[in-house]
């Protein structure tokens, strides 16, 4: 992929930069932000324009309103908790387009910042409306996105506004996302390794084809792996399995061994009859699942396998659970490989991690500043390892050389 324009390149002095950040964040009862994650991950593009007196136009999304005005999800409550962050302050716009919206931009001076409520407030958001795109735009002179978890949509403030500016570039977040993603599909430090969980093998079958043009080991794990075991002959019980693709599982298992790649599947799973933590559990060979049984974890003999591999790789990309890890009798699996990653960051291999529920378990481990990079956006960085353009990427200036 041709490198795109950096907020860096910009010279943004006295200009007025619209920003599309990824907000979407929590928020309880009181409408206060209980996870700031996001808003944070944004700063270093934020105060970069700051410094170099910049007026921002920030703009995101927050939940599903489906076109309507939703209290809940006003962005009022983000604005607040931007303010306690930055230096410079922060107004809040009750819309994102119209005339009021325009009045504040064009009264918005140099180091300061403007957040506009929720685009997704307007329909015309999520179809990329050629108007609203056009609305968005106006009183702007640059255009920057910093929303990686979006890029993956073609929306009106992800790809149709870009039409309206000569330079639109990537903010710091959505480039660090690039580098570290399009190291691990070009050139991973070998030996390289990628971990794939979660509970269904269709939305990772593209990722696993695409990985195994870069990777030298995948290790599966989760509901995922019966579809594998299933397609090798083996009796399941009752675990999760997708029988429409039991010869694509069948397909990758041959392709990785003709290209020279390894696919390692479980060696002993932790199983149940039940998802609970009062249920009977065993732990057995993938050979010895009984009728009725069903498998909802690794068990320790994979465990020691696949931390084997990570102490060994130099680069290694991780996306799933290995098992039911919301109950803690199914969890062993995924928080071991968590830890065993997080100290194989600290011995200098180069972790990523793909965004979903791996980065919640990161999180219960209080594991998060452990890991070389965690990904801000799970669709959007799943669609770019199978080797998909993500559209908000795409829309971006490409990087003049000279």
């Amino acid at each position: 992929m041709p490198s795109k324009l950096s907020v860096r390149d910009l010279d943004v002095a006295g200009k007025t930069v619209f920003v599309r950040v990824d907000f979407n964040v929590p928020l309880n009862d009181r409408q206060e932000v209980t996870d700031d994650t996001r808003i944070a991950a944004s700063l270093q593009t934020i105060n970069h324009l700051l410094e170099r007196n910049a007026a921002i136009v920030l703009a995101s999304h927050l939940g599903r309103p489906k076109g309507k005005n939703v209290f809940e999800m006003s962005l009022s409550p983000v604005a607040d908790r931007l303010a306690e962050l930055v230096k410079s302050p922060v107004r809040f716009a009750r819309d994102c387009v119209g005339a009021e919206v325009k009045e504040l931009i064009a009264g918005l001076n140099p180091g300061e910042i403007l957040l506009l409520e929720n685009l997704r407030f307007h329909a015309e958001e999520t179809t990329n409306d050629a108007d609203f795109a056009r609305e968005l735009a106006e009183g702007c002179d640059l255009y920057v996105n910093d929303a990686f978890g979006t890029a993956h949509r073609a929306h009106a403030s992800t790809e149709g506004m870009t039409r309206h500016f000569s330079e639109c570039a990537a903010g710091m977040l959505v480039t660090k996302e690039l580098d570290f993603l399009g190291q691990m599909l070009q050139k991973p430090k070998r030996p390289s390794a990628a971990l794939l969980g979660g509970a269904k093998i269709s939305g990772k079958i593209p990722v696993i084809e695409s990985l195994l043009k870069s990777i030298d080991t995948i290790m599966i794990g989760g509901g995922m792996a019966f579809t594998f075991f299933r397609a090798l002959g083996l009796n399941v019980g009752a675990s999760l399995v997708d029988e429409e693709l039991l010869e694509t599982a069948k397909r990758i298992l041959d392709s990785a061994k003709e290209v020279g790649r390894e696919i390692l599947l479980p060696v002993d799973l932790v199983i149940a009859r039940e998802i609970s933590n009062d249920a009977e559990t065993k732990i057995i060979l993938p050979t010895d699942i009984p009728e009725g049984w069903m498998g909802l974890d690794i068990g320790p003999k994979t465990i020691a396998l696949y931390s084997d591999v990570l102490e060994r790789s130099q680069s290694v990309f991780w996306n799933g659970p290995m098992g039911v890890f919301e109950v803690s009798n199914f969890a062993k699996g995924t928080m071991e490989m968590a830890t065993a990653m997080a100290t194989a960051t600290g011995r200098g291999t180069i972790t990523v991690v793909g965004g979903g529920d791996s980065v919640a378990a990161i999180a219960a481990l209080g594991l998060k500043e452990q890991f070389g990079h965690i990904s801000t956006g799970g669709g959007a960085s799943l669609e770019y390892m199978e080797g998909k353009p993500l559209p908000g990427v795409e829309a971006l200036s490409e990087l003049q050389r000279s």
